[in-house]
Formats: structure tokens, C-alpha cells, sequence
């Protein structure tokens, strides 16, 4: 396969990822909103509310390395058309515990609805494995960019979901997770009739002959991959630490918004900003991130998310100041994620990338997840502003390593290795 044949394959696979990427990226953001309400509804407390994410988020982690093993043997199409699968049954299962009352049943079902989030998730990968080097920033963020259409339509769709149920034996909470399910089997359909020929697979035969043994691809060799690789190391740090602290503020500032006498339309116009800050702006940083280097666009991450901890640590009643720490706040997970992704598959050898990259979301997941938890009790037992000051440092040890890296392990121009 010459360059203009390999370039046209990498243009095609791109487009079918983002429309999977848009698709499924409505899935999610169309129930989630509304688990909280139906955790609630079911169990019968407002105690448990929280509990039905939070399984949503360990159902994303526990399924990334199955995932990636998958991945491994069969290639991306298989790993991602299952992967939405299960979160369509998924999806089925929450319905069916809201018809019937059941809340082991419940989050049951949202841990198996968390395999949609990590296969949209993987799509950022995918579209990396047939990019250049110089250009595979670019190509992980116009995915991740992709991801604007759902997270900005679904919530919108909540309410129009849950009417379209109204007068039926479903609970008209459980309306959008139906709707959910059916948008999950049309992008696992959508991914598997297009995207042809595998990228994965692909990129493999096409491989030097000494990165085509079976043994590299294994989790151990993801691992060992990991372990000989600081680059390898700083890039899982930077993708942990940068959405373990976007999301343990985030899901705060709500509270912290009505503490301050702000409406649920207020509240609404402060995430929208936010979320247009995590995906809208993600190309920007991906042309970034192969301009002036990976490591350059993770400091840029640190400085970001720290003055948004800073800005709305101390917004108090000021709600233009929260405002625009939560939009800082997702243009600094939006570098993050970009710039780490790229270095992470910029540093490990070709057959182990499959493996990396799902410890990678493994991880960042379940990092989030302790985080989200840990969240709340330092909300209530310090408050908001303490939240942000921990958020903060957490960023430290990743800005130290990140600048320790440069120093010791300096990448070529452009801040990519070689493939």
C-alpha cells in the first residue's frame, strides 16, 4: 500500500470513527442525566442517587482491558461493535429494572451500559493507528471533537425521550435508556458494516516484520511496554490525573453553584460551556500537540486546569468567575487527553499499543471513579474551595514528571518518536 492508498484509507476511517464518535457519543449523554433520578426512584432514597453513576463509571473501567484483549486478537471493528452491544443490553436491563423495580438489577445494567462509554472511549485510539506520526495528535482530537455533537444534543433529548414513554408500562425515566439502547445497535452497525478494512489490522501487516510477533501483543507485554517507557508512564499519568481532576470538580460545582443562588438554567449555560471546552476546541490541540511536541501541550493541561481550580475555587457568588473556571476547566482536560493519547501511542512499540492503550482507559476510569467518590466527601466535609485545592494538586506530580521527562528524556522535533 503506497502513501496516497494508505492516506485515502486513513481520510475514510477517520470519517466512519466520527460518525460513530457523534452517534454514539448521543447514547450516553442522552440517559445519564436521568440516573440519578432513577436510582432514586427505584431504591426508594436519595442516599443511593449517586450509586447508579458510579457504576456506569466502574462498568467503563472493569471493561477495558476485556476490551482491549479483543482488540488484540481481532482487531478494533470486533472490540467496538461488542463493546456497544453491551451497552445497548445494558441499556435493556436498566429498563427492565425500572419496570420492575429491582436496584441490584439497576446497576447491574449501568455497569454494563459503561461498555458504550469505553468503546467511544477507544475510537480516539483507533483513529491513530493508520496516522503519521506528526499527524496522529490531529487525528485522536478530530474524534474526540466528534464527541460535540452528542454531548451537546443528548441532554436536550432527555425530555423528549422520557415523554415518548408517557402512558406506557416503561417509567418514563427509563424512556431514555430505550432510546439509548436502539442509538447503540445503529453505531455498532454503522462500525461494523464500515469500518473496512480494520485499521488495527492493518497497521500491523503493514509493520515491519520484527514488530508482527503474537507475543508483543499480549497484556503483559502492555505492561512491560509501560514499565520501559517514561514517556510511556508520563502519558498514562497525564490522561489519569487530568480526568480524575476534571471530573472530581465538576461534578461539584452544581452543588456549589445552588449554594450560591443559581438556577438550574444558570447551572445548565455554566456545564454546556464546560463541555464545549472539553470537545469543541479538541482539534486546536491536537494541531498543537504536533506542532510544538506532546510534553509542551501537557504543561499546557497543568497550567490550564490549575487556574480553573484556582478561578472556580474562589468564584463564591461570582457566577461568570465559575463560569469560566469550568470552561478552563474542560479546554484543560481536552490537552490532556489529546497530547497523552498521542504520546501514549507515540511510546510503546506497535503490537503492545492495543494492550497500552486499554490499561490506559482502565485507569483513567477508575481513577475518575475515586476520585468522583472522594469528591463528595470533601465537599461536605471541607467545601468547594478545599475540592479545587486538591484538584490542584494533584496536577503537581504530573507537571513534575512531565518537566523531569523533558530533561532526561527529550523527544525529537515535534515531540513524536518514531513509530
Amino acid at each position: 500500500m503506497g502513501p496516497p492508498e494508505l492516506a485515502r484509507l486513513q481520510r475514510r476511517t477517520s470519517r466512519v470513527l466520527m460518525a460513530g464518535q457523534a452517534l454514539g457519543g448521543l447514547g450516553v449523554p442522552i440517559s445519564i442525566a436521568l440516573a440519578p433520578v432513577l436510582a432514586t426512584e427505584v431504591s426508594g432514597t436519595e442516599a443511593l442517587s449517586g450509586v447508579a453513576s458510579t457504576a456506569a463509571v466502574i462498568g467503563t473501567a472493569v471493561v477495558s482491558l476485556p476490551l482491549a484483549a479483543l482488540m488484540n486478537a481481532r482487531g478494533r471493528r470486533p472490540g467496538l461493535v461488542l463493546a456497544y452491544l453491551i451497552g445497548a443490553a445494558g441499556a435493556g436491563l436498566v429498563v427492565l429494572a425500572a419496570t420492575i423495580r429491582s436496584f441490584p438489577l439497576l446497576l447491574l445494567g449501568m455497569a454494563a451500559f459503561g461498555a458504550a462509554s469505553s468503546a467511544n472511549l477507544q475510537a480516539r485510539f483507533a483513529a491513530a493507528d493508520l496516522a503519521a506520526p506528526d499527524h496522529r495528535a490531529r487525528a485522536i482530537s478530530v474524534v474526540v471533537w466528534a464527541s460535540t455533537v452528542g454531548a451537546v444534543l443528548g441532554p436536550n433529548l432527555s425530555a423528549p425521550a422520557s415523554r415518548s414513554f408517557a402512558g406506557t408500562a416503561i417509567p418514563e425515566t427509563a424512556g431514555p435508556f430505550v432510546w439509548a439502547a436502539a442509538v447503540f445497535l445503529l453505531t455498532g452497525t454503522l462500525i461494523g458494516v464500515l469500518l473496512r478494512p480494520d485499521p488495527l489490522l492493518t497497521a500491523r501487516a503493514l509493520a515491519a516484520p520484527e514488530e508482527q510477533t503474537r507475543e508483543g501483543r499480549s497484556l503483559r507485554a502492555g505492561f512491560a511496554a509501560v514499565r520501559a517507557s517514561p514517556r510511556a508512564r508520563l502519558a498514562l499519568l497525564t490522561v489519569a490525573v487530568s480526568h480524575t481532576t476534571m471530573v472530581s470538580i465538576m461534578v461539584m460545582t452544581p452543588m456549589d453553584l445552588s449554594h450560591h443562588g443559581a438556577g438550574l438554567e444558570l447551572i445548565g449555560l455554566v456545564i454546556s460551556g464546560h463541555i464545549a471546552g472539553m470537545f469543541a476546541f479538541s482539534p486546536v490541540m491536537g494541531w498543537l500537540a504536533d506542532r510544538l511536541g506532546r510534553l509542551s501541550v501537557i504543561g499546557l493541561a497543568a497550567g490550564l486546569l490549575s487556574v480553573a481550580a484556582l478561578l472556580a475555587g474562589t468564584a463564591g457568588p461570582s457566577h461568570g468567575r465559575s463560569a469560566l473556571g469550568l470552561f478552563l476547566l474542560g479546554l484543560g482536560w481536552s490537552a490532556g487527553m489529546v497530547s497523552g493519547s498521542a504520546l501514549l501511542t507515540d511510546s510503546v512499540p506497535q503490537p503492545a499499543r492495543a494492550a497500552v492503550q486499554g490499561l490506559s482507559d482502565l485507569t483513567m476510569n477508575a481513577a475518575a471513579g475515586l476520585g468522583g467518590a472522594a469528591a463528595g466527601l470533601i465537599m461536605s466535609g471541607a467545601g468547594y474551595g478545599w475540592l479545587n485545592a486538591v484538584g490542584a494538586a494533584l496536577l503537581l506530580p504530573m507537571a513534575a514528571l512531565a518537566l523531569f521527562t523533558a530533561r532526561r528524556h527529550p523527544v525529537p522535533a515535534k515531540g513524536v518518536v518514531s513509530s
